[in-house]
């Protein structure tokens, strides 16, 4: 595959809607003052891509920043999701109507059921479908979905999910659930793609990270990247968030993307989706 070369490369996703592969996630951002000069750092060093969630709490705060950093709406690619309590067909369909509004736009661009709940999520997916139809939302997804429930979601209903966003860092790899949602035509997105931290003090990160002259993050989302996969990086510090994003002009090796591929320990920082 060729490797995304600048910030606003997009991969297509089935149905043609193109998503940046990269992008600011908000996760843990406060709502006022700190999501909203997060996301227009993002927006001024050249990000399109903002992924945020009912339950984040900051879904006004992000359409704030929004409208006011002034970028046209068609060049943004906007993901919510919907919250486990809110799962069940009409349940998600007053969600989504909340979190439109909370966010000041007349679409979504990409809308995700946040976590499989048992018994739940085939009919929460039959209201992202008729979202989609309807034309609220430009794509859908999903969010920490393993085989099995991809599975029952593919049997059951009329759409293959566009994005699965899970965690996947070098300690999670989930090689068996990429070459699966590869084989579909479904995206992988990684959520905590730095681990919420841990992996940067990785001796091996640290020591390829000296040979690029790069931080220890820029080589864990340049080898996200390489791996095919959408990443998504949380910060609301200026000078790293535009630091993420500086991962577009060198490439990993073969050898230095086996090293960290390596590191897997199928450990995970977030809940187990079968228990969580």
């Amino acid at each position: 595959m060729s490797f995304p070369s600048k910030l606003s490369d997009t991969v297509t996703l089935t149905g043609g809607v193109e998503m940046p592969w990269f992008g600011l996630g908000v996760w843990k951002a406060k709502e006022g003052r700190e999501v909203e000069e997060a996301v227009k750092a993002a927006l001024r060093f050249g990000y399109r891509s903002i992924d945020t969630a009912a339950v984040y709490k900051n879904e006004e705060g992000v359409g704030r920043a929004i409208r006011e950093a002034g970028v046209p709406r068609e060049e943004l690619f906007i993901t919510t999701k919907v919250w486990n309590d809110d799962q069940g067909y009409d349940k998600t369909l007053n969600a989504f109507e909340e979190s439109l509004s909370k966010l000041g736009l007349d679409y979504v661009d990409l809308y995700l059921i946040h976590w499989p709940v048992t018994g739940m999520y085939v009919e929460t997916w039959q209201a992202l479908e008729k979202l989609k139809r309807d034309g609220k939302v430009r794509a859908i997804g999903v969010c920490n979905f393993k085989i099995h429930h991809l599975e029952e979601l593919i049997q059951r209903t009329d759409t293959i999910p566009a994005v699965n966003q899970v965690e996947y860092h070098p300690r999670l790899t989930q090689k068996e659930l990429a070459a699966y949602c590869r084989e579909r035509g479904i995206q992988l997105e990684a959520w905590s793609p730095l681990m919420q931290g841990e992996i940067l003090q990785e001796p091996v990160i640290r020591e390829i990270a000296e040979a690029h002259g790069r931080t220890p993050a820029q080589i864990v989302l340049r080898w996200d990247l390489q791996n095919g996969v959408v990443t998504i990086p949380k910060s609301v510090k200026e000078e790293r968030i535009r630091s993420n994003a500086d991962v577009f002009d060198f490439e990993l090796t073969p050898q230095e993307m086996e090293r960290i591929d390596a590191l897997n320990q199928d450990r995970r920082v977030g809940p187990d989706p079968d228990d969580f």
